[in-house]
């Protein structure tokens, strides 16, 4: 694979996914955990928006080693640790990034183990990790308008 531009198209699109299920994660009644259980859908919802938001995060980190570097990463933990490698995140960012990946396998292959009021704390209390990796990724995409294709 031959490095090439980082689509600035991709890029935002998967930022205004990440922004999407953040917002309808909030949108969801977190007032105490009895509120947020009083409709099963607010679990279903909080899961599948949660995991969304993870997937359209490694979805960017791949697109920048796909296009901008010419590399190709799959496994999500790798995807993280690379990042910070490759200065597209501090280390600091790819390490809570890292964890990210790891609950976003518990939620696909160990969904069964995630308790709802798990799922309640997580949504309620960090859904910040997600958007602080969103805010990193677009302050290296500011910081490299040479890798950046900026074509619509």
């Amino acid at each position: 694979m031959s490095p090439s531009k980082v689509s600035r198209k991709i890029f935002l699109d998967r930022i205004a996914w990440v922004d999407r299920m953040a917002s309808e994660i909030r949108s969801l009644p977190f007032t105490g955990l009895e509120s947020f259980l009083s409709d099963s859908r607010n679990v279903w919802a909080a899961e599948s928006c949660l995991r969304r938001a993870l997937e359209a995060l490694f979805d960017i980190g791949r697109h920048i080693f796909a296009k901008g570097f010419g590399l190709g990463y799959s496994e999500y933990r790798e995807i993280a640790g690379k990042l910070a490698e490759y200065a597209v995140l501090s280390k600091e960012d790819a390490a809570l990034l890292k964890i990210l990946a790891g609950y976003r396998n518990r939620l696909v292959y160990f969904y069964h183990e995630i308790s709802t009021e798990e799922l309640y704390q997580i949504c309620s209390r960090e859904l910040g990790d997600v958007t602080k990796i969103r805010t990193a990724f677009l302050g290296w995409l500011d910081s490299h308008p040479d890798m950046v294709d900026e074509t619509f």
